[in-house]
């Protein structure tokens, strides 16, 4: 949630501001970047570690829960702190949490440097915006926000690709060793240039509450997801009292949050049926997203025998179609009605995931590609367009605080949405090898023929037997796989009918800037 523009930070030469852009480009990018580089390393850096792929997923959720319940925060540390000591200390602390990651021992340390990490990086992605758009005249701003947005693009397109790259041909920690040259170089840079030029700061009350029953009921509800199906979820006393916890703790922040005149989060923006409709449908299709952006890894590297390398070069089309839209989408935003563009990015959605639903595990990279390059449209167009439609409306002084809790609640729908994928895929396989077991018994006739085929060919039958059964496990998590891939295309369209409840955003005031928030 950015403050409001200052100017304090502007008056610097030519050269100066651009080394500082370019500075504060890379605190933006390391953060996105440590979003997404740990998806195709899970199956490595679980096996390294000794767990299953399930709870290596922990690295990932752990860092975006922890991440989200930072962002509220951001706005009281800017106003009490500065704009550019807040963004200069997060980076300092997000790399010694990166250097903490690297050296992690075991999967219970590396989680806790993974929440600490996202803890600290809560102002870097608003604060740099921020900065940008200070130290940039009003009449160049426009290029500052193109700035800003080029790189929380690039990142996720490298992420899974350098994560890749680096688990195959060196060691995962590297996943997270290569961020220390980059913060320490974006916080001297910073500092030297904007150190001397921070925002005014004032004394403000933050609510400490509100904070701890943010914290209480978050995490008690990831937890509670991420070990569900490990401890078989209400079964266990455990997840019973993690479920009364997340309810009661909800419920508690509720009721403060509505009645506290310093909310941490500022629930009557709910009021404004623009912001309500456009944050809806962002944190549900940000769900969607994130969800299968976490799970076609997994298939690919623990089902299919992909490399992690290739299985970030399987995701690079959607990054660089959206990429080369951006700039167009952003320019016609001011003309065009952005539940226009939102039903597009959501339309665009539903046809890469039943794309995605009609694959099997004989299809080919460039089979996988094809719906990844649709998805790369509705990524250009998607993030602009409904965080234009959740602004609309929303007076000018309540903008910051809107913006920060759409991206809390968005951050937080992803996380959430990655340990569902995951319990889902489990789940749903299983359920899938049950019916082919019952199905398949040693009186069939195709049994009995693959069994004499293997025979054949020199298998013993418990060899045939092992054989059979990783096939029907191969095809059971296909089947599961491409379950979600249908569900996630059908839910897809089924909120765009949700878009149109929103009112036109032809005029509003708020469009150019929503494009980067």
């Amino acid at each position: 949630m950015s403050p409001p523009q200052t100017g304090g930070l502007g008056g610097l030469a030519p050269s100066a501001r651009a080394l500082a852009a370019f500075a504060v480009a890379l605190g933006t990018f390391m953060q996105v970047l440590d979003t997404t580089i740990a998806n195709v390393s899970i199956p490595i850096v679980s096996g390294n570690l000794g767990v299953s792929t399930d709870q290596g997923t922990w690295v990932i959720t752990s860092f975006a829960v922890a991440n989200g319940i930072a962002l509220p925060l951001t706005g009281w540390l800017m106003q009490r702190f500065g704009l550019v000591r807040t963004f200069v200390t997060s980076v300092v602390l997000f790399t010694i949490a990166s250097f903490l990651c690297g050296v992690a021992w075991n999967l219970p340390s590396l989680i806790a440097f993974r929440v600490m990490q996202g803890a600290v990086s809560g102002p870097l992605i608003p604060g740099s915006q921020a900065i940008l758009l200070n130290i940039f005249p009003p009449e160049r701003r426009a290029r500052a926000l193109g700035i800003w947005t080029i790189t929380t693009l690039i990142a996720p397109v490298i992420g899974p690709i350098l994560g890749g790259w680096i688990s195959d041909n060196y060691s995962w920690p590297w996943i997270f060793l290569i961020n220390i040259p980059v913060g320490a170089f974006s916080a001297l840079v910073c500092w030297r240039h904007l150190g001397r030029r921070d925002t005014p700061t004032r004394l403000i009350p933050v609510d400490k509450v509100g904070l701890a029953l943010l914290v209480i009921w978050v995490g008690s509800l990831q937890i509670l997801l991420d070990k569900g199906k490990d401890e078989d979820w209400f079964t266990s006393p455990l997840i019973v009292v993690l479920g009364l916890v997340a309810v009661i703790g909800f419920v508690a922040f509720m009721i403060w949050e509505l009645t506290e005149r310093y909310p941490i989060v500022d629930l009557t923006l709910f009021r404004l049926r623009d912001f309500t409709v456009g944050t809806i449908v962002n944190c549900l299709g940000y769900a969607l997203f994130f969800g299968n952006l976490v799970l076609l890894p997994l298939w690919l590297q623990t089902q299919l025998g992909y490399t992690a390398t290739w299985a970030g070069l399987v995701t690079t089309p959607s990054g660089i179609i959206a990429i080369l839209l951006v700039p167009f989408v952003g320019r016609a935003l001011a003309r065009v009605d952005a539940r226009i563009f939102a039903t597009g990015a959501m339309l665009a959605f539903a046809v890469s995931f039943l794309m995605r639903a009609r694959l099997s595990t004989d299809a080919t990279v460039g089979d996988f590609m094809i719906p990844l390059a649709v998805q790369g449209v509705a990524m250009a167009t998607f993030f602009i367009a409904t965080v234009t439609v959740m602004l609309n409306g929303v007076p000018p002084e309540r903008v910051a605080a809107a913006s920060g809790m759409s991206n809390f609640l968005r951050i937080t729908a992803g996380s959430f949405a990655a340990s569902i994928v995951t319990t889902f895929w489990d789940r749903h396989a299983a359920f899938h090898q049950a019916r082919m077991v019952e199905h398949s018994t040693f009186l069939d006739a195709p049994f009995r023929e693959a069994m004499r085929a293997l025979s054949a060919l020199g298998l013993t039958s418990p060899q045939s037997l092992v054989l059979l059964d990783r096939t029907a496990d191969t095809q059971a998590y296909a089947k599961s796989a491409l379950d979600f891939f249908w569900i996630s295309g059908w839910l897809s369209l089924g909120l765009i009918a949700l878009i149109w409840f929103a009112r036109s955003t032809v005029g509003s005031r708020h469009a150019p800037v929503a494009a980067a928030d």
